[in-house]
């Protein structure tokens, strides 16, 4: 079977929730323009809680069979995937009949990255009928504008290390690692792998605590950008106040990321926390940021 061949906006959104606030940012979103949203939060990623009080159908990993089912009674032929995951491995997995029929196509898209496995999965699902989308595409007001967010500005210096992040993002892009990059003076201190940005963050705080790391605090920048061949409909870098609270706590200046390709969950509460803490987050278009 076919995927329809673009948007269906008088359709039910299925939106297959991940852990973390911006499922529900999404959600709301979405819904506020008039359209209908059917959310399936995953076991063991998404929050109950944050269900509580909004229809829902929860879904364990591999269970395609039963989201088919359900997506397809309500009307729905677009499907957005958002919200943290851990990458699984094929033994977190409760595969359904339908997921079974689609085994050798899973097992594929475990062997490489994680752009590969997503993309893999996103081709096996629209081969069963459905349109897989962007967050972006349905909610575009999620995506970093261009220019600072906040009250404090980038230095000389924070910009040129601003350069020199993308520039290293996008030559270490096709290797499918990470997303992030921290740079300072000029220098890379760390650059993000499977342990997320968030644990990359807690890294350079340690070795600023342990006096690795020589950087004068109040220097540095946290550079986010898509891999330069990743597809856009899945796992875009997002950055929200926690990240501005851990890029304190390193010790760093700011944030800078690729405008109209990076999510900011909670955008209002993350300049606040910025702007008390004197950090400053800035999207940078794409042309400039390669």
């Amino acid at each position: 079977m076919s995927a329809p061949a673009e948007l269906s906006p008088q359709s039910p959104l299925a939106l297959i929730c991940g852990g973390g606030s911006l499922p529900l940012a999404v959600a709301d979103s979405v819904a506020a323009r008039g359209r209908q949203v059917l959310l399936f939060p995953l076991h063991g990623a998404a929050d109950p809680h944050d269900f509580a009080g909004r229809p829902h159908h929860w879904l364990y990993l591999g269970q395609f069979g039963k989201f088919a089912r359900i997506a397809r009674a309500a009307g729905c032929h677009d499907l957005v995937f958002i919200g943290s995951l851990v990458r699984p491995s094929l033994w977190n997995i409760r595969p359904d009949f339908q997921t079974l029929m689609a085994l050798p196509g899973v097992i594929r898209a475990f062997r490489g990255g994680d752009d590969h496995l997503l993309t893999s999965v996103g081709k096996l699902i629209e081969e069963r009928g459905f349109r897989l989308c962007g967050a972006h595409e349905v909610a575009p007001d999620i995506l970093a504008p261009a220019g600072a967010l906040t009250r404090t500005q980038p230095s000389a210096s924070a910009r040129t290390d601003i350069v020199l992040g993308f520039d290293y993002l996008h030559a270490a892009g096709p290797f499918d690692v990470g997303q992030a990059v921290v740079v300072s003076g000029r220098h890379v201190l760390a650059v993000e792998a499977v342990e997320g940005t968030d644990q990359m963050l807690e890294r350079v705080a340690e070795l600023r605590r342990n006096g690795r790391l020589q950087a004068p605090v109040g220097n540095g920048v946290l550079v986010k950008a898509p891999k330069p061949d990743q597809d856009k409909r899945f796992d875009l870098p997002t950055i929200g106040p926690q990240t501005v609270e851990r890029v304190a706590a390193a010790g760093l200046a700011g944030i800078a990321v690729v405008s109209g390709a990076t999510v900011i969950a909670e955008p209002e509460r993350l300049v606040e926390v910025a702007d008390r803490a004197g950090i400053f987050v800035v999207g940078v278009p794409a042309a400039s940021g390669g």
